[in-house]
């Protein structure tokens, strides 16, 4: 990564300062709930996704996919915005408190080490299809769907040419 940790915003978290920052909040009586995805191309869908998943507890935790990770996810060409231009827009969202970057393939590890309250999937996801359903339930964290409809895709808006009028 090339900017420090502890810009963004003050958002930005490594994974122990952020274990320390959730302990915090939990002893504050705080439910904490915690996303994660690549976010390449924030959109609307996005943005009430991340509304509702906040409005499940008092503090929103973001794990964003690397570039790496979210070459391996998506493929060449991706992402479309580098890891520091997603981790900036999303800093600037008044509903995130902690920002978190990730390169692994799943969240799991990150779950298991922070074991938020909620851990929240968009509606492409079902309950009992989102990945890491049994690490939640192993520590007795819950698992959330919320968001609008999946009408809205980084991947569908990236391949789109010309003004939205000629669309």
């Amino acid at each position: 990564m090339n900017s420090p940790i502890g810009s963004f915003g003050g958002k930005l978290f490594t994974t122990d300062e952020l274990v320390e920052a959730v302990e915090c909040d939990k002893k504050a009586g705080r439910r904490v709930v915690f996303t994660n995805g690549c976010f390449d191309l924030l959109h609307a869908g996005h943005v009430r996704y991340l509304r509702e998943a906040r409005a499940l507890g008092d503090v929103l935790i973001i794990a964003v996919n690397s570039d790496e990770s979210a070459r391996r996810l998506k493929g060449e060409g991706r992402p479309y915005t580098t890891q520091d231009e997603r981790l900036e827009i999303l800093s600037a969202l008044e509903m995130v408190n902690y920002l978190v970057l990730f390169d692994e393939g799943n969240v799991s590890s990150l779950l298991l080490s922070l074991k938020p309250h909620v851990h929240a999937k968009g509606t492409d996801y079902t309950i009992e299809t989102v990945p890491e359903r049994e690490t939640v339930k192993s520590y007795g964290g819950e698992v959330a769907i919320c968001g609008d409809p999946k009408d809205h895709s980084s991947t569908e808006i990236g391949s789109r040419t010309g003004p939205p009028e000629s669309r």
